[in-house]
C-alpha cells in the first residue's frame, strides 16, 4: 500500500506540475488581426509591419485579414462575435470610438465588448485634392467653397471614421459645406481625388504623401499641430488661418473582452517590442507617425475618452445617428 501511495502521488505531483507549463504556453498557434480597413489602407500597413515583429517575439504567426465594410462596422462586429480566447484580435483606427456617436445600432459596445492592448501610433493627415482644380491654396479652396455650397466635393472613407471626423472639424471651424461624398475606405477614394473627380479629402501620409511628392496630389495643408519633419514644406492647417485646428488619426489593437488573464500584457509586451524595432520605426518615420505608449489599461482609458468626446462633437455639429 505503501508503494501505491507513492506512486499516486508521484503522478499527482507530475500531472499538477505540468498546468503551469501549459497554461503559459499562449500562444500556441497562429493569431489572427483582422483589420477594418481596404488593403492598402494606413491602418492596414501600419498593422502587417508591426503584426511582423510581434510576431518575431510571441513565436507564432500573425495572419492579417481586411474586413472593409459598412464604414468599418464588419470587422469590428467580427471580432466581437470571435472566442474571447487571444487569437483573434482587432486592429483599430478611431473608428472603433467614434462610430457609436454616428449609429443607433453600432453592434457592439466598445466598454463591453472590447479591451485595449495598446496604440501602435497616431499621425496626422495630409489635406489633399488634384492640382488642377482651381484652388491653389487653403485660402482659395475655402473662399471657392463658401461661393459655391455644397458643390466642391470632399471623398472621405464613410460616415463616422477617421477621415470623415476630420473633415467634419473641417466643416465645422471654416463654416464651409461640401458635397460630402462616401466610400468604401480611404484607399477607394484616393483615385476619384488623383483624377479630378472629387476636389478634396484628408489623407494618411503613407498612400497621399509619395503622390504629393510626383505632384499628383496638392497638399492643402497637414492636420498636426506643428509642421513635420517628414513634409516640411507643407503648412499646417492652423498656420494658414485656423489656429484651432488640429486631427491624429490613432492605430490600435484590441481583444474582446474577457480574454484569459495573461493574454493582454503578453500582447502588450509584443506590441512595445514591435514598436522598438528599426523596420517599424523607420515604417512611421515615412508615414509621419509617433509611435504609442500607452499601457493596455491607458489606451482603455483613451478610447472611452475619446467616444465622449466624439458624441459631443457630433451633437454639435447636429449629426443625427442613423
Amino acid at each position: 500500500m505503501t508503494s501505491k501511495r507513492r506512486f499516486l502521488a508521484a503522478c499527482t505531483l507530475v500531472a499538477f506540475g505540468t498546468l503551469p507549463a501549459q497554461a503559459d504556453t499562449y500562444p500556441s498557434r497562429p493569431i489572427r488581426i483582422i483589420v477594418h480597413s481596404s488593403p492598402g489602407a494606413l491602418l492596414d500597413v501600419t498593422t502587417r509591419v508591426v503584426a511582423q515583429e510581434m510576431s518575431k517575439d510571441l513565436g507564432q504567426p500573425i495572419v492579417i485579414e481586411n474586413r472593409p465594410g459598412a464604414d468599418g462596422l464588419l470587422g469590428i462586429r467580427a471580432v466581437k462575435a470571435a472566442p474571447a480566447d487571444g487569437y483573434t484580435l482587432l486592429a483599430a483606427a478611431n473608428t472603433v470610438a467614434q462610430l457609436p456617436a454616428f449609429r443607433k445600432e453600432p453592434g457592439y459596445d466598445l466598454e463591453k465588448d472590447f479591451t485595449g492592448i495598446g496604440m501602435m501610433n497616431r499621425a496626422p493627415f495630409l489635406f489633399v485634392g488634384p492640382p488642377g482644380q482651381p484652388s491653389k491654396t487653403l485660402a482659395e479652396l475655402i473662399a471657392n467653397a463658401k461661393a459655391q455650397p455644397g458643390q466642391l466635393v470632399m471623398a472621405h472613407a464613410g460616415k463616422g471614421t477617421s477621415v470623415h471626423m476630420a473633415a467634419a472639424l473641417f466643416f465645422h471651424q471654416t463654416g464651409t459645406k461640401f458635397l460630402d461624398v462616401p466610400y468604401k475606405g480611404a484607399a477607394a477614394a484616393l483615385p476619384d481625388v488623383v483624377g479630378g473627380r472629387a476636389n478634396v479629402m484628408f489623407d494618411g501620409a503613407n498612400s497621399s504623401g509619395p503622390l504629393v511628392k510626383e505632384g499628383k496630389l496638392r497638399a492643402f495643408g497637414i492636420t498636426s499641430t506643428t509642421r513635420s519633419p517628414v513634409f516640411p514644406d507643407i503648412p499646417t492647417l492652423a498656420e494658414q488661418g485656423l489656429p484651432n485646428y488640429s486631427f491624429y488619426v490613432y492605430l490600435g489593437l484590441l481583444a474582446p473582452a474577457n480574454v484569459p488573464k495573461d493574454v493582454v500584457p503578453r500582447l502588450a509586451k509584443a506590441l512595445r517590442t514591435a514598436l522598438a524595432s528599426e523596420p517599424v520605426k523607420k515604417r512611421f518615420r515615412n508615414d509621419a507617425a509617433e509611435a504609442g505608449r500607452m499601457s493596455p489599461e491607458e489606451f482603455t482609458k483613451f478610447l472611452k475618452e475619446d467616444a465622449a468626446r466624439t458624441e459631443k462633437v457630433a451633437t454639435d455639429l447636429g449629426y443625427a445617428k442613423e
